[in-house]
């Protein structure tokens, strides 16, 4: 599958000129970067010669939905998955993407996030014990192993939004998205050092601090350069001053940007991934004063969770 998604403009934020890339608009399973990453994966499982799908994600993973999705739209689908741990306050919940993955015929293994690993290593020895061949999106039961198949798909997107601003006669300056496993800005940064560019790629961190991000995204592209190339830390930046308290919290501030944002440009944001990253962009844009300037924001998708934690008058009134 081959698509590529529209750069728009969108107004009512300032003097700069804002656009948005519509990944949510990948014409697959509501879309979004985890279509592009959940692609790669097949790709390379195929590739291995394995036939059985290993994915892992909360109930509010993008990332579970496509996989199960795709998985249930190939021919030759195989068994599908899904470790899926508690949130950190230990319950289990249920959200539109966990639907879609137990409607698309994923096998999911809930589990607390301390047993992630060996969760994990359980579904694998399973399958190897059905005489499967198991592809486990991360690598090994500890997460290593796997890190450069994901960062393709947002280096072939980088390559996409260089043509599109050539075709369009536009220089960003900057280019905003949520970032949360990383794979997605390791993406771009790589398919900046491959093709060329001068954009400040800044990621709008989701849950984790600066400092740790910041670093699985070096050692992200390490790996994929194998060493060979030097890595400039310098061109990697994580914003992490907006998580609100980690993963999946909010404020009324980012439901009012969401609401706005729908309302003036009828764009649905979510309140986990991209409502965060989008209104944490504007606090950014607004501390270090930009003007003046092209600004590029990646929808990296979560639709699905658009309708979960943000429609209905108590969503638009309270936040979390």
């Amino acid at each position: 599958m081959e698509w590529m998604t529209p750069i728009t403009p969108i107004q009512g934020y300032g003097e700069n000129s804002f656009y948005i890339k519509r990944d949510d608009l990948l014409p697959f399973s509501f879309g979004g970067n985890k279509v592009r990453i959940a692609q790669e994966f097949f790709l390379d499982m195929d590739a291995q010669n394995k036939n059985c799908m290993i994915g892992y994600g909360s109930a509010k993973s993008n990332l579970n939905r496509a996989i199960a999705n795709i998985n249930s739209s190939r021919e030759s689908s195989g068994e599908c998955h899904i470790v899926s741990p508690a949130d950190s306050n230990g319950v289990q919940i249920e959200t539109s993407n966990s639907f879609i993955v137990s409607l698309c015929g994923a096998h999911i293994h809930l589990c607390n996030k301390n047993e992630v690993s060996e969760t994990v290593q359980s579904v694998m020895d399973m399958c190897r014990a059905d005489g499967k061949k198991p592809y486990y999106i991360y690598g090994d039961q500890y997460g290593h192993g796997n890190e450069a198949v994901p960062m393709r798909a947002y280096i072939k997107a980088f390559k996409e939004i260089q043509s599109q601003a050539l075709e369009k006669n536009i220089e960003f300056d900057y280019i905003f998205h949520a970032t949360g496993t990383g794979m997605t800005q390791a993406g771009l940064i790589a398919g900046q050092m491959i093709y060329g560019g001068h954009e400040k790629i800044v990621g709008i961190s989701i849950s984790r601090n600066k400092e740790f991000q910041e670093q699985i995204l070096y050692s992200m592209l390490e790996t994929y350069f194998s060493k060979d190339k030097p890595i400039d830390r310098g061109t990697i930046e994580v914003e992490d001053s907006f998580v609100c308290g980690g993963y999946g919290c909010y404020n009324r501030e980012i439901v009012e940007t969401i609401k706005k944002t729908m309302l003036i440009n009828g764009v649905p944001l979510d309140s986990t991934y991209t409502g965060k990253a989008f209104w944490g962009m504007l606090q950014y844009i607004k501390k270090r004063k930009i003007s003046k300037k092209n600004i590029l924001f990646i929808h990296t998708g979560g639709t699905p969770l658009f309708f979960d934690n943000i429609c209905g008058e108590k969503a638009w009134n309270l936040g979390c």
